[in-house]
């Protein structure tokens, strides 16, 4: 057979491949309305009669999209008949979430999440949330490598993401991948994990190392604070208590030992001067060292989870090993209290924006560590659920405001990771992806009706008020009346530059600090 032949054939079966995909996604009963799987709705879009939020702003308005872009937002826009015109009169019209903290097709703990960056990301859809932000694991600590594999694991991708990178390891080699990540890649975060010992846990030295490239590059340096140290201790001790279930995940990592790794990168970070964002705040210890730190005015971003904020431990206790293990996540979910201190820290600024860490195996894989909680692959999930629960425990209850609700939940992490208004924001000329929400509608969850793959739900039965009743991705109506439209490969990467907000002012402090120390001193020798 000829070249032009072989490759027509490769191109046709490639095509084909891609086909019976989606195909095997709208029939994978998920939820995506079949009839209607794969389908484009118009370019043009009008969102008429309902109360725009921003998070500075809201009024009644009219939302005018073309070709996935907003183009105007005013009242009583005029449009042709060939212009598709969805009702909000009554509801609110919003930016949608955008999640800071996901892990899709993330391999760990000798298996792999269950969610993948379609099945991931059609929940999120469902839910609201229109972007993310993923966590690219080194490949044997390559970050060039480990790049190169998540764009390929992204390429099933139906809604817009981003992608932190992890730091697992130490030399000039991470070092300069480290710029290429920033300056070509549109990666401005990486994460050090303090947790985690013999897999993704780093040492003191390297953290500052990371954090003074960090700083140069103009990157968000973030942890995952719990002291990896004693936690491996902690383990030790429960099984030599005998306590092998999942109840001895929680008492293995306490919230001290959160609360003092956080305080020590908040140090570090002080101790170099560049701004530090702490993933997954998940106790009023790690809460507090933030509040200090913040209040003595270092540039320090606090992350709770949703799980934290309406969650406490009591599940882990559950007499069922497959109930107490589906809350198996680390840092763990705490004890009563630590829920609504988390919320009143973030009705008040101290903490600023609200991700999930949905990182989800399903019950045989949970399974695994049936005898050692230690094997328990960690995770929950979140990412379907986020802007329903943060609605119902922060808007309904009277805790913060429909404009704080669009800060928390999408506006500040566009800022954050350098994206606003492209992102986070109902503006012309900002990207139409947008959500109506029904403040009069309620909303049950259930493992049964949700988009994951996952055969469980940590907020399983969990109702509330405030329904997304329509998401808009792109500019193309992708949920409405319950009804799922996505397909594989709609979704694009979005780069995220360098030098965020946070960073002013930070090389100034340096001069002034400099300034300020009276060194070197002139000295002489005294003769004797």
């Amino acid at each position: 057979m000829e070249r032009p032949q072989i490759l027509f054939l490769i191109i046709l079966i490639s095509s084909l491949c891609f086909i019976a995909e989606s195909d095997q996604f709208c029939d994978a009963g998920i939820g995506i309305d079949k009839s209607t799987c794969g389908i484009t709705s118009s370019s043009k879009l009008l969102i008429k009669g309902g109360t725009v939020v921003n998070a500075h702003h809201q009024e009644v308005a009219d939302v005018y999209v073309e070709d996935g872009i907003i183009v105007a937002v005013k009242r009583n826009i005029k449009v042709g008949d060939d212009v598709a015109v969805v009702d909000a009169t009554g509801k609110y019209v919003m930016p949608g979430g955008i999640d800071p903290h996901t892990h899709l097709a993330f391999e760990f703990m000798g298996t792999e999440t269950v969610d993948d960056f379609f099945t991931g990301q059609a929940a999120a859809l469902a839910g609201g949330t229109t972007m993310h932000i993923d966590f690219v694991i080194p490949v044997n600590g390559s970050l060039s490598a480990g790049f190169e594999s998540y764009v390929k694991k992204a390429k099933k991708s139906c809604m817009d993401y981003g992608f932190h990178m992890a730091i697992t390891k130490w030399d000039e080699v991470v070092a300069q991948e480290m710029e290429i990540m920033v300056k070509e890649k549109g990666i401005n975060s990486f994460k050090f994990f303090l947790a985690y010992k013999g897999a993704l846990m780093i040492s003191d030295e390297l953290l500052l190392q990371g954090l003074k490239k960090c700083k140069s590059l103009g990157a968000l340096a973030m942890v995952h604070a719990e002291n990896g140290d004693a936690v491996f201790e902690g383990q030790e001790r429960m099984i030599e208590l005998g306590i092998t279930g999942p109840e001895g995940h929680a008492l293995s990592r306490p919230a001290v030992l959160e609360g003092e790794a956080t305080s020590r990168a908040i140090r570090l970070a002080s101790f170099v001067n560049t701004p530090l964002y702490v993933v997954h705040v998940m106790s009023i210890d790690a809460m507090e060292e933030i509040a200090k730190a913040r209040k003595a005015g270092q540039k320090v971003i606090g992350e709770p989870v949703v799980s934290g904020l309406v969650l406490d431990e009591s599940g882990l206790w559950d007499p069922d090993f497959v109930t107490a293990a589906k809350y198996v996540m680390s840092p763990p979910i705490r004890s009563s209290g630590h829920d609504k201190a988390l919320q009143a820290a973030l009705s008040t600024g101290v903490l600023q924006l609200v991700g999930t860490d949905h990182c989800v195996f399903n019950s045989t894989q949970k399974s695994i560590g049936i005898d050692d909680f230690r094997k328990i692959p960690n995770g929950v999930n979140g990412i379907e659920e986020r802007m329903h629960l943060v609605w119902n425990t922060m808007v309904e209850s009277g805790q913060i405001s429909v404009r704080d609700y669009v800060r928390i939940t999408s506006t500040e992490c566009a800022r954050i990771f350098n994206i606003y208004p492209k992102k986070g924001a109902i503006l012309a000329g900002s990207d139409a992806d947008i959500i109506i929400l029904n403040p009069n509608a309620s909303f049950e969850i259930s493992s049964k009706h949700h988009h994951s793959r996952t055969d469980t739900n940590v907020y399983e039965g969990k109702k509330g008020k405030g329904k997304v009743e329509v998401t808009i991705s792109g500019g193309k109506i992708v949920w409405e009346n319950d009804e799922l439209r996505v397909i594989p490969g709609a979704g694009k990467y979005i780069e995220m530059p360098a030098f965020n907000y946070l960073f002013d002012g930070i090389y100034k402090a340096d001069a002034q600090y400099l300034s300020s120390t009276r060194a070197p001193v002139k000295r002489f020798h005294s003769s004797t």
